[in-house]
């Protein structure tokens, strides 16, 4: 039955089975990550229509760390040249030479690394971007549905998949399609792969800060913004990294 309880009993076990088959990615990601921001670099995460999300999950937020840069289509609009118009395209996602604007104006360092986030992990921007990111010389950590990204072609002239091209590909464990309840008359309803790109970024989170720790580091925290001293400790720690995070509304 399509009801709040049946999605709660079909998230549980999707989330149970991430925690066992990804500890080892996500520790190889989190040594990777760890090792990037240990020596000053930052971590710029990626992800596209609704794999925003795991992005947004990452960067500038209460209890995540501070030298994190969030990329999207928009940038090309925001930081970019590009008229207002081209956001009106749906499915922009797909050209593959916007992957060239948004690393340009993310302006990476050498020793930064990259997360990017996709369902299908077959959209032009993300795998170019990706192919981009390696050809440059940083680590790619890739988030994608294994189970979706294997039934599809990729669009990417490359034919290459995001999975195909990451240092570690973490499993976002959604099936094709994303959703998990069935309907009768065929499709499903109530997507999954936003409540894993959740739980995947604050794991890969637990684990980064827990390498500082293993280091005898403290780790560039955030504070909530909303608790008292919160704006004067999050300033502090990002005027460390001046110019190269984006901190806008």
């Amino acid at each position: 039955m399509i009801s709040m309880q049946g999605y709660a009993d079909a998230v549980r076990p999707v989330l149970d089975r991430l925690l066992d088959s990804e500890a080892d990615g996500i520790a190889r990601a989190a040594d990777l990550i760890a090792a990037s921001l240990r020596d000053g670099g930052v971590l710029h995460a990626f992800g596209a229509g609704h794999s925003e999300a795991f992005a947004a999950e990452l960067v500038a937020r209460a209890g995540g760390l501070v030298p994190t840069n969030r990329l999207t289509v928009r940038d090309v609009v925001v930081h970019g040249d590009a008229p207002r118009e081209v956001l009106d395209d749906p499915k922009l996602e797909r050209d593959p030479t916007i992957a060239h604007q948004i690393y340009e104006l993310a302006a990476p360092q050498p020793r930064d690394v990259f997360v990017v986030a996709s369902q299908s992990g077959i959209n032009g921007s993300v795998v170019e971007l990706a192919t981009l990111v390696k050809k440059r010389g940083h680590e790619l950590i890739a988030v994608t549905s294994v189970e979706h990204t294997a039934r599809v072609a990729p669009r990417h002239p490359s034919g290459r998949r995001l999975a195909d091209i990451a240092d570690v590909v973490l499993d976002n464990g959604a099936p094709y399609g994303d959703a998990l309840l069935p309907l009768e008359g065929g499709g499903a309803v109530c997507a999954v792969s936003s409540v894993t790109a959740a739980l995947l970024a604050q794991l890969l989170t637990a684990e980064v800060v827990r390498r500082f720790h293993l280091a005898g580091e403290a780790p560039p925290v955030y504070l909530s913004a909303n608790v008292p001293g919160g704006d004067e400790h999050n300033h502090a720690l990002e005027s460390r990294y001046a110019g190269r995070i984006r901190r806008t509304a």
